[in-house]
């Protein structure tokens, strides 16, 4: 049996060894990654939590945090009692993105859309105006916030979530903005970073 397993170069060692090899070098399958991607667009998302306290002096009518590099969002309640965290769309480029602090100031449910002069100048075939309903950009929600044209609402396109791909909103799954339109109030704090 020994010269049988020195003869296909295979020992208990060896066998050890690469085992050990396998858990300290990347897998196949991120070597594969690492190859020629030409025609491939992959999606590179950095994820971090913040705490409200980095952001906010209270939770007063509580607290939303966008983050436009991690692509997600945060709600605290005034209480503490409910936090949420929810994976969003952000701005297509750094000039549509305002960052700061803001605040609700409207909630609606089953938005009306229209877009900005500028969002018509860079593209001229979008509709004046969409009603309520299933093909309605801001989906089901809208959470208008004190800065002319931005909200939080929803999407009728959910391949946009975790991309660069709004005018200036920060855009949620239906079933979020649904959940987030419940708990913040018109004067919840909103930070976009």
């Amino acid at each position: 049996m020994k010269q049988s397993k020195k003869r296909h170069g295979i020992s208990r060692r060896r066998v050890i060894a690469g085992f050990a090899a396998m858990t300290l070098i990347p897998t196949p399958a991120v070597w594969a990654q690492s190859g020629s991607t030409a025609g491939t667009h992959r999606k590179v998302s950095s994820f971090r939590v913040a705490q409200w306290q980095d952001h906010f002096e209270t939770l007063k009518n509580g607290a939303i945090l966008s983050d436009t590099q991690s692509k997600v969002l945060q709600y605290w309640s005034e209480d503490q009692s409910v936090y949420r965290l929810y994976p969003s769309s952000v701005p297509l480029t750094e000039d549509l993105t305002r960052l700061g602090y803001t605040t609700i100031i409207r909630k609606v449910e089953g938005p009306s859309w229209r877009p900005t002069p500028a969002m018509k100048e860079r593209n001229p075939a979008w509709p004046d105006y969409v009603g309520p309903g299933p093909e309605n950009p801001l989906g089901t929600h809208a959470l208008y916030l004190s800065w002319q044209y931005y909200r939080i609402h929803g999407t009728n396109d959910t391949r946009k979530i975790g991309r660069r791909s709004s005018n200036g909103c920060i855009g949620l799954y239906n079933e979020q903005i649904a959940e987030l339109f419940e708990l913040a109030t018109v004067g919840t704090q909103v930070k976009l970073i």
